[in-house]
């Protein structure tokens, strides 16, 4: 297992380092675990880029201060301030019709035993009109009602897949503040009280703790220590 620390000195830069650590899983055959914190930014799914009101949906994020890209994988948009972690693990294939469910549930129960360990009692799903509403999402209780922490994709190849999402750690007002608008402009449902966070779930909200958290449950301890490289 080879682990990749850190972020690139620009949002273009991180970007491209996502990228090649998963040729390089495609062409050594070792799986690959990178936890961080992304640049700030709000990141659009390839459906929201298709979507009429993309173009408005951009000038509002950037005109609240947040960058845009358009991400390959994942759904809807995403907002990441700085203190949002990202997660992914890429491993090998040799038959990309196969492992699909068995690589989400093996990320999604990761994700849950890192919560826990952070102080979170959460579970899978999500309330109804979430940021990136998808199927693999992590939720937790919070003032009375459940909220989303995290969201998960999964992109295949014919040689690597890759399972990756985002965990709010803090900042849950300021990214619903920045994706109420947004969904708006793209016309997609979003109730900005559904946005929850690692901190408003009562847990440990420093963003290195949860980055460890994180990566020490997706990298796993049958595998035996893992080869660090660093980022930028």
């Amino acid at each position: 297992m080879r682990v990749y620390r850190g972020r690139a000195d620009t949002i273009d830069a991180d970007r491209a380092v996502s990228e090649r650590v998963v040729d390089r899983v495609a062409d050594d055959r070792e799986p690959m675990v990178r936890v961080w914190r992304p640049h700030r930014q709000v990141a659009f799914g390839r459906r929201d880029a298709r979507a009429e009101g993309y173009d408005e949906a951009r000038a509002v994020a950037e005109g609240r201060g947040f960058p845009t890209v358009e991400r390959a994988v994942g759904g809807r948009a995403v907002a990441y301030t700085g203190s949002t972690v990202a997660f992914a693990r890429a491993t090998p294939v040799e038959d990309l019709r196969s492992g699909l469910r068995d690589r989400y549930d093996a990320a999604t129960a990761d994700i849950l035993d890192a919560l826990a360990s952070l102080g979170v009692e959460a579970r899978e799903g999500e309330p109804t009109d979430s940021f990136c509403p998808g199927a693999h999402s992590v939720q937790a209780d919070s003032g009375g009602r459940a909220r989303k922490l995290a969201g998960l994709a999964q992109r295949v190849r014919a040689d690597a897949a890759v399972v990756a999402g985002v965990l709010v750690v803090r900042d849950h007002d300021e990214i619903a503040s920045v994706l109420d608008p947004v969904y708006d402009a793209l016309d997609v449902p979003l109730d900005p009280e559904t946005v929850g966070s690692v901190g408003r779930a009562g847990g440990e909200a420093d963003p290195d703790a949860v980055v460890e958290a994180v990566e020490q449950r997706l990298v796993g301890e049958e595998r035996g220590p893992p080869t660090i490289e660093r980022v930028g």
